[in-house]
Formats: structure tokens, sequence, C-alpha cells
């Protein structure tokens, strides 16, 4: 069974973890499909925006305890596997393309931290979501300690970095890192909606400022307003800027200018 699933909807490319057997936990051949795509995805002009959901129960409950083990037993350790998890993760929150993560079930542990590399969230409102590393005596390794103080604030993120709790969606309403929470039947519909809100934007304009939008992420304010005026001028110059321009400032038509 393939790891990971690739549905190509107009120019949104889904793409769904696809070992429901396991809750979509994370091993070798999944992280690899998954960065594969990272790269296939960027180079397709026709594809605007990626989503990422979990077929099954859950959208993904963490790294592949199984795997860990038969390293332990092997006397090897966890970490390179882990490398390249983080290193997937951070291609994915430094694409310049944007990324939605679509939440059910379960997003916890590599499941949290992959939603929390993404550009925006869906979740069911029914989604359990927390680090839960300390659940299994764990820390983590793919993000979560890094990226969500940024996402949900110190407080709330110390309380699930420190007790494992798994909370439901609707517990992050007030934070803003859930775009929409809605019931578990309207997920996908009102992913799809989300996803295609961003394609109407698609443009080396909004490709430019997700990719500014990450480097200047924790920069200094005066170092972080020169990133954004040198991406101003490199967009400029580009032809669709005037034309964008030119169209907003044209005079209305009316029903006399069509006869």
């Amino acid at each position: 069974m393939e790891p990971l699933l690739v549905e190509q909807r107009g120019p949104v490319r889904w793409l769904l973890l696809n070992r429901p057997e396991r809750r979509n936990a994370l091993d070798v051949t999944l992280v690899e499909a998954l960065d594969k795509q990272i790269t296939s995805a960027e180079a397709d002009p026709d594809t605007a925006v990626i989503a990422v959901a979990g077929n099954g129960p859950s959208f993904c409950a963490g790294g592949d305890f199984r795997q860990f083990l038969e390293l332990h037993d092997r006397g090897a350790s966890p970490v390179n596997f882990l490398s390249d998890v983080s290193a997937c993760f951070s291609r994915i929150a430094a694409s310049p393309k944007p990324w939605v993560a679509v939440l059910h079930g379960h997003a916890v542990a590599g499941g949290l931290e992959l939603a929390l590399a993404c550009d925006v969230v869906v979740a069911a409102d029914t989604t359990l979501i927390g680090d839960g590393h300390l659940n299994r005596r764990l820390v983590p390794a793919g993000g979560s300690s890094v990226r969500l103080p940024g996402a949900v604030g110190r407080g709330l993120s110390r309380w699930l970095l420190l007790t494992g709790e798994l909370l439901p969606a609707t517990a992050f309403e007030n934070t803003g890192w859930i775009r929409a929470i809605v019931p578990e039947a309207d997920l996908e519909a009102t992913a799809t909606r989300i996803c295609h809100q961003l394609a109407d934007r698609h443009s080396p304009a909004q490709q430019r400022l997700k990719t500014l939008l990450h480097r200047i992420d924790g920069m200094p304010p005066e170092q972080a307003l020169r990133e954004e005026l040198a991406t101003f001028s490199d967009n400029w110059p580009a032809s669709s800027v005037a034309d964008a321009l030119r169209a907003f400032l044209a005079p209305p038509t009316t029903k006399a200018d069509n006869k």
C-alpha cells in the first residue's frame, strides 16, 4: 500500500497520509514520500496550494514507535530518521507555496509538528491535538518546541509541551492558529474552500511573500523591514504588477459602454 496518496484537484494538490492501521504514524517510507512531493509540487506550475490530510481514523499520531524500538534493539538511535523528519517539515515551512493541514482524529507529536510547519490549519472540532512526547518519555525532535509558542502562545505551548496533554481543537479557538474548526462532516468542503481562496491569489507575489514571511520569522524588526523592502523591489518589475494596478484604476464599465 502506498504510504502517501496524491490527488491533483485543479490548482490544489492533496496529499493523503496513508498508513491508517498505524494512525498514519511517520516512518521512513512515509517521510521519504512526503519529501518527494514537496519537490514535485514546488516544481509544478499548475499547483498553487498543497493540502495534507490523513486517511483513516486520524491525521497523524506521531512517529512510528515500532520503528524506534527496532532501532533500539539493534543498538541504533532514531536520531538520523528524526533529522530527516525535521528537515522535511522545515522544507514545508520554507516552501514558496502555501500548505494547508487538514486535521481530524489525532494530531499528536509528529502530527502536531507537521501541522505547525503548514501555513494554514483546518480542523474537525473533535480532533485531539497536543505534543504528547512526554507521555512516552520522549522530547520533541520535529519542531514543536520551536514552532508551537509562536502558533498558540507561550503559556499554552508550555502547558502542552510539559504535560503531554491532548486538547480538543475547540480549545485552540482563541489562539488564531486554526483557521476554521468545523464538524468533521464539513471538514473536506471547508478545507477545499480555504485552499481555493489561497489559490485565487496564486502569483509570483504570493510566493515571494510566503518566502519572506518564513525568512523574517524571529528576525529583529529593523532587519525584517529591510528584507520586506527588498522583496518589494524584487517583485515590482513583474509585468503582472502594472497590469493589476491598471485594472484596479480603470473606470468601471456601464451598460452603455457594452452596447
